[in-house]
């Protein structure tokens, strides 16, 4: 992406696993690279960068398209690392690299328009590791804190994020589309249209997701819910395997021609 994607990294790529696809094939107009939850591993993130530089240089790909599947932040140690380095990339390569929202930069922004209301459920959720990642080590913070506290954390928080970053992170798409592949945060709605669907389901999930096939030869690339290795299966592919506590980064790289590969980094 920077020199094959401009050269990222120097570090030699790990082996691909590669996958057939049964029936309908995945079918973007360019090279696409799907990179799974992040959640606050910095580490993990140049790795994955590293394997999808590799990739691009060894298929001469052309226009290579990577989105980020959201969930930049939270429970890993590197929250602000993570977010200000997906911010870059996609500053510097508007054309090609494409950051969507994830369940945690909403719970994100939702405690900073209403802390005292939206912070218990952000704090339940891995927020401390983002807050501490910004130089914020509150000890009074917890879900049973007052309103006051958590007011005072989210005016912190404002003072040691960019407006920027904060503008950026409040306009991420919640999907992105290349011919019949569609990616997403959390998941899709099977009964609706991927151009009908609703802001919740997509960063939140449904519950026929994983249960009901779609019928439109759709295929839906997604994040949000971890599984030991990636899945791809009846028109899904989930690239979460819980990198900030498995130490393994799931990349998709989806070819025009149809073909699957998994990058772990």
């Amino acid at each position: 992406m920077i020199r094959n994607m401009r050269r990222l990294l120097n570090r030699p790529a790990r082996k691909a696993e590669s996958s057939p696809v049964a029936g309908e094939h995945p079918r973007p107009e360019f090279a696409t690279y799907v990179v799974g939850d992040l959640h606050g591993r910095a580490d993990l993130l140049e790795r994955a960068l590293d394997r999808v530089d590799d990739h691009v240089g060894k298929i001469r790909a052309r226009n290579p398209q990577v989105v980020f599947v959201g969930d930049y932040i939270d429970h890993g140690p590197d929250s602000a690392a993570v977010l200000t380095r997906v911010w870059e990339l996609s500053k510097e390569l508007p054309g090609n690299v494409t950051c969507l929202m994830g369940n945690h930069e909403r719970m994100l922004l939702d405690f900073m328009a209403d802390p005292p209301t939206r912070g218990p459920r952000w704090l339940r959720s891995g927020a401390q590791a983002t807050l501490d990642s910004f130089g914020l080590h509150s000890t009074q913070l917890t879900p049973g804190c007052g309103a006051e506290v958590f007011r005072r954390e989210a005016a912190a928080l404002r003072d040691h994020m960019a407006p920027e970053l904060l503008d950026w992170m409040a306009a991420l798409p919640l999907s992105w589309h290349s011919g019949n592949l569609w990616v997403v945060h959390a998941g899709a709605d099977p009964h609706h249209a991927m151009d009908d669907q609703s802001p919740r389901v997509l960063l939140w999930g449904h519950p026929e997701f994983t249960a009901r096939p779609r019928f439109d030869d759709t295929w839906v690339v997604h994040g949000h819910t971890p599984a030991p290795t990636h899945v791809f299966a009846e028109g899904r592919i989930c690239v979460d395997t819980g990198a900030w506590d498995t130490g393994l980064l799931c990349t998709a790289a989806i070819s025009p021609g149809g073909t699957v590969e998994f990058l772990y980094a």
